[in-house]
C-alpha cells in the first residue's frame, strides 16, 4: 500500500485536477493522510474527457452518457481509512463539499470547516441517514488545528460566497499553501476585503509549494469585483419595464444580496425560485449574513404583480432540466409565467460542457418573445467570476514566493497557463499533472504519473 514516510510530503488529487469540479485532494506525511475537500459535479460521464480523448478541451468533445451527480472514486483512501487523519472543507460550493453525504461512510472521519460551510453541510445531511452522525468541528478564521501530523491554518480569502478559506498546511518537512477557490476582491459584498498583508507575510515563511486555483489562468488582467457586478446589474435592470428574471448559481450569496438591493432601489419585489436559492437564503439569514433591511417576497405572490414590479431569481443558469428557468421557458412553472417584453439575464458563466443545454434554454426563452442577455455578451458587467485571472496569480506568486507551483482546479489548458505564469514569476519547479498523479514535494520534488488508481462514481440517479 502506498504510504508516505516521516521524510515525505505528498500531494495526490483524486478529483479536480484535469477537470473543473468534484475536487478531492490528499496530502500525505508520516504514514497519514489529510483530505482537503470532497465535491461533486453534475451531468458528467463516468469516463472524463481528458481520459477518453487525451488532454483536449472538453468543450470540443462529446460527453456521452452522463449521470446526474458524479463524485471522485474514493477507493484509494477508503481502503486505508485508518490512515486518514481528517477531512477539511475549504468552502461551501458543491464541487468542494457536495460529495460528503454520499462518500463519508467510506471514511468516517471528523470534518473541519467554518460556521457557514458547517451549516450548509448540516442541512445537506439532514435529508440523509447521516443526520447528527458526523462530527463537524467548527473552526474560526486564523485558527490552527492539529490534524494528525498536519498543522492546518485557516487563512481568510475572497471568493463568491461567505467564508472561503485558503489553508496553510504545516509539516516538519515543509509547508504548503492550498489556495482553494479565490480571487482578489477589494470590495466584496459579503465578508472582509482581500488582505494583501496576510499573503505577503507568507513570503517570509519559506513556503515549499503553492497548490492553486487555475480556472481563470488563461484570462489576462484581473477579475472584477462583486461591487462592479452590482453596478452593472443595476444599470441593466433599472430602465426595464417588463419582468426581470436573473439566472445565477444558488450558492452565490453576494449576488443575491446585490439583487435584493437592486430590487429595493428599482421598486421591484424579489422572489427566489429554486430550492437551492431558498436554502442558501435561509442559511444566510440564520448566520446573520443577510441584511435585515432587504426583504424577500413569497414567490407565490410575484405572479400577481405588474411586470414592472417583478424581479425573480431562478436556478438553472446551466440549462439543467426541471430547474426554475427551464420550467419558465416551457411555460409550465406553477408560480410565474413570462411574456413578450420580459427579460432574462444570465448572471453566470457557461461552465465548459454546458454550452448546448444553455443554448437550448436561450432559444426556448427567445421563442416566447423574452429578451435574453448572457454575461459573455453584455456590455455591462452582470457576472463576476470568483477565480483569479493572470495578474492576480502573478501577485500571489510574488507575495508567497513558493519553491514549487502545482496548478489544480482546471482542465489541462488551464493548468498549463497557470504553470506558465508561475514560471514567469520565478518559480523554478512547476508540475502540470492530473488526477492520480503523485506529486512528491519532499524530500526531493518530482511527479510520478498515474500512480494512484482514480475514476468517477455516480452518487445519485434521476
Amino acid at each position: 500500500m502506498l504510504q508516505p514516510t516521516i521524510d515525505d510530503l505528498w500531494f495526490v488529487p483524486l478529483g479536480g485536477t484535469g477537470e473543473i469540479g468534484m475536487n478531492l485532494n490528499l496530502y500525505g506525511h508520516n504514514g497519514q493522510w489529510l483530505m482537503v475537500d470532497c465535491g461533486v459535479s453534475f451531468d458528467e460521464p463516468l469516463v472524463p474527457n481528458y481520459k477518453a480523448g487525451g488532454k483536449g478541451d472538453c468543450r470540443t468533445q462529446s460527453k456521452g452518457s452522463t449521470h446526474r451527480v458524479v463524485a471522485p472514486d474514493p477507493t484509494f483512501i477508503s481502503n486505508q481509512k485508518d490512515s486518514l487523519a481528517g477531512i477539511v472543507i475549504t468552502h461551501a460550493h458543491e464541487d468542494h463539499v457536495g460529495a460528503i453525504p454520499y462518500l463519508w461512510e467510506r471514511f468516517q472521519k471528523p470534518i473541519y470547516t467554518t460556521s457557514f460551510t458547517a451549516e450548509v453541510l448540516r442541512r445537506k445531511l439532514a435529508r440523509t441517514k447521516l443526520a447528527n452522525r458526523i462530527a463537524i468541528i467548527e473552526v474560526d478564521s486564523g485558527e490552527i488545528k492539529q490534524i494528525g501530523p498536519f498543522g492546518v491554518h485557516w487563512l481568510a480569502i475572497t471568493h463568491s460566497l461567505p467564508e472561503p478559506f485558503a489553508l496553510k498546511i504545516i509539516t516538519p518537512v515543509g509547508t504548503v499553501l492550498h489556495t482553494a477557490d479565490w480571487k482578489i476582491d477589494a470590495n466584496p459584498i459579503t465578508g472582509q476585503p482581500f488582505d494583501i498583508n496576510l499573503y505577503k507575510r507568507l513570503g517570509e515563511e519559506n513556503i515549499l509549494a503553492l497548490v492553486g486555483d487555475s480556472t481563470n489562468a488563461p484570462k489576462p488582467g484581473f477579475s472584477i469585483s462583486e461591487r462592479n457586478c452590482y453596478d452593472g446589474l443595476l444599470s441593466t435592470i433599472a430602465p426595464l419595464k417588463g419582468r426581470v428574471v436573473v439566472g445565477c448559481f444558488g450558492s452565490n450569496i453576494a449576488r443575491l444580496i446585490s439583487l435584493a438591493r437592486i430590487a429595493k432601489k428599482t421598486k421591484r419585489y424579489m422572489g427566489l425560485y429554486g430550492r437551492s436559492l431558498m436554502n442558501m437564503y435561509g442559511i444566510a439569514k440564520q448566520q446573520g449574513i443577510w441584511p435585515d433591511d432587504l426583504p424577500i417576497t413569497d414567490p407565490q405572490h410575484l405572479g400577481y404583480l405588474p411586470p414592472q414590479e417583478v424581479l425573480a431569481v431562478a436556478t438553472g443558469s446551466q440549462g439543467e432540466k426541471n430547474t426554475a428557468l427551464a420550467r419558465l421557458a416551457r411555460d409550465n412553472h406553477p408560480l410565474l409565467s413570462l411574456d413578450k417584453g420580459d427579460m432574462v439575464l444570465f448572471s453566470s458563466i457557461v461552465i465548459p460542457g454546458n454550452e448546448d443545454s444553455v443554448e437550448r434554454l436561450s432559444k426556448a426563452l427567445s421563442a416566447k418573445g423574452v429578451s435574453v442577455i448572457h454575461s459573455e455578451d453584455s456590455v455591462l458587467p452582470i457576472h463576476a467570476s470568483g477565480h483569479p485571472c493572470e495578474e492576480e496569480l502573478k501577485l500571489m506568486y510574488h507575495w508567497v514566493k513558493p519553491k514549487i507551483a502545482i496548478p489544480v482546479h482546471g482542465e489541462h489548458h488551464h493548468l498549463k497557463a497557470h504553470a506558465e505564469i508561475a514560471k514567469l514569476c520565478g518559480v523554478t519547479k512547476h508540475y502540470v499533472g492530473q488526477n492520480g498523479d503523485l506529486y512528491r514535494l519532499a524530500p526531493q520534488p518530482s511527479i510520478r504519473r498515474q500512480v494512484v488508481p482514480v475514476g468517477r462514481v455516480p452518487v445519485q440517479q434521476d
